[in-house]
């Protein structure tokens, strides 16, 4: 900008406070100039929208900003091993550590290796939480893939959200997510922590949502030796995860979703499996489904302005209540001590 601005010249549209981008945020909150430069500050907002600013007649887009930075990025080291690229947060003790394994949703996916701490800030969330942790935020492999191309994919193969068991598996060897290969590939970079003694193998969790709450449930299933406890958040139910979940291994593991999501059957399926568990005597399954007055706490409001559709889709951020420990979640999880 060549000359200074006002508040009153800056409008912001399309910028959203809830996870259900329905109610508008508070706009500008300072402008200030300083050496030549305008520094522009505005209520926090839903960065995902296709938000526009307008300053003095001059129109930002989303698509034309030309650095993002993320706060609390600098927690992460920056890592790659073969085609495995991972961020990790290493506390500055010297005994070994727990280490959470954080499995990111299926936006996220790709080689940049920065997307898994943006799309849910899930992996920074934990490593606040916990600084005294480990937290390995490995990335997915979108293997060329968009979402688009790998749902069409998917979806050849049938319905990718049913439940069919013998059908051809819905996330395979070179497709987009946690497929099992590479799942393996994060396991092996975990036993090599243990192996040089950095992390406490009596003490290894993994959490994930949505897309990645079936990678925990397949990756417990690949490595169910490695884990202390699990928490799948809003896991994808198919012909994948059912059968891994209803066959489910001597891990602890704390289901957690919204009473609704935008997949019908989820909890039908999610249920089944756990109460087949429960009949056999396994108590150290949980689950929990979050109330429409639990998830509006947290901004995820089921508005009257809002379709079904939309609501469904909105209630898929129900990891946020567990990243913020509701029913004490988080810290369930890290009770769990493999020999003890």
């Amino acid at each position: 900008l060549d000359k200074p601005v006002s508040k009153e010249e800056i409008s912001l549209t399309n910028a959203y406070t809830d996870c259900c981008t329905t109610i508008p945020n508070l706009g500008v909150t300072s402008v200030t100039q300083e050496g030549g430069e305008t520094r522009i500050v505005f209520d926090p907002f839903l960065y995902r929208a296709e938000f526009r600013v307008e300053v003095a007649g001059q129109a930002i887009t989303k698509t034309e900003i030309g650095e993002v930075v993320v706060k609390d990025e600098a927690l992460f080291s920056k890592y790659s091993e073969g085609d495995v690229v991972y961020r990790l947060y290493e506390p500055k003790a010297n005994s070994p550590r727990p280490l959470i394994l954080f499995l990111h949703g299926g936006g996220e996916c790709g080689t940049d290796n920065l997307l898994q701490l943006t799309g849910t800030i899930g992996a920074i969330s934990l490593a606040k939480r916990f600084p005294d942790m480990y937290v390995l935020a490995p990335q997915a492999p979108d293997n060329g893939l968009d979402m688009q191309q790998m749902f069409a994919r998917m979806m050849a193969k049938g319905d990718p959200f049913r439940v069919c068991i013998g059908a051809e598996t819905c996330i395979g060897l070179g497709d987009r997510g946690w497929n099992r290969d590479y799942v393996g590939r994060v396991c092996d970079l975990i036993r090599k922590m243990i192996a040089k003694g950095t992390v406490d193998a009596n003490r290894v969790y993994v959490i994930g949502m949505s897309m990645g709450g079936a990678g925990v449930i397949t990756t417990v299933s690949s490595a169910p030796d490695l884990f202390a406890a699990a928490v799948p958040i809003c896991p994808s139910m198919n012909g994948d995860s059912y059968p891994l979940l209803e066959n489910w291994p001597n891990v602890p593991a704390y289901i957690a979703t919204a009473y609704i999501d935008h997949q019908a059957g989820r909890h039908a399926y999610i249920l089944r499996a756990l109460t087949k568990l429960w009949e056999q005597g396994r108590k150290d399954m949980k689950y929990t489904l979050f109330t429409p007055e639990e998830l509006e706490q947290y901004g995820i409001v089921a508005s009257p302005n809002l379709t079904e559709r939309e609501i469904r889709g909105a209630n898929h951020n129900s990891w946020v209540l567990v990243l913020h420990n509701e029913y004490g979640i988080l810290d369930w999880m890290i009770s769990h001590r493999k020999n003890s």
